[in-house]
Formats: structure tokens, C-alpha cells, sequence
């Protein structure tokens, strides 16, 4: 993993919930391949903003892995 793959993973994609791309793609890499399937696993979405800011993030997230 190169630095800025490094970098890249510990940003934040929920940020309500101060939740990193990398926790998103573990659930991606196990199997999780839907925005309420990630939401689910990871707890996105359930901060003050209720989703507004990382559903966005996750779909484009989902875009980025061929999903």
C-alpha cells in the first residue's frame, strides 16, 4: 500500500459519525454492496445530519469499486 493510498483511507466519509473510508472498504471487500448495506455495517448516517453529507460520499464510494 503506497503512501497515498495510506492517506486516502483515513479519510473521513461520515463525519457525524467520524467514520474513514477504510471502514467502508472492509464492508466493500466482505461482501457489502449496497448504500443501506454500508450504512448498516458501519452506523453512517445515523449522526445529526442523518445521512445528508456521506450518503453522497458512499455512493460515490460504491461508484469507485464498480458497484
Amino acid at each position: 500500500m503506497t503512501q497515498q493510498e495510506i492517506l486516502d483511507s483515513l479519510k473521513p466519509i461520515c463525519l457525524c459519525q467520524g467514520i474513514r473510508k477504510k471502514v467502508f472498504l472492509k464492508h466493500l471487500s466482505n461482501g457489502v454492496k449496497t448504500v443501506k448495506g454500508l450504512k448498516n455495517a458501519t452506523g453512517a448516517g445515523a449522526g445529526s445530519c442523518e445521512g445528508k453529507r456521506c450518503t453522497p460520499r458512499i455512493q460515490s464510494l460504491l461508484e469507485q469499486n464498480g458497484d
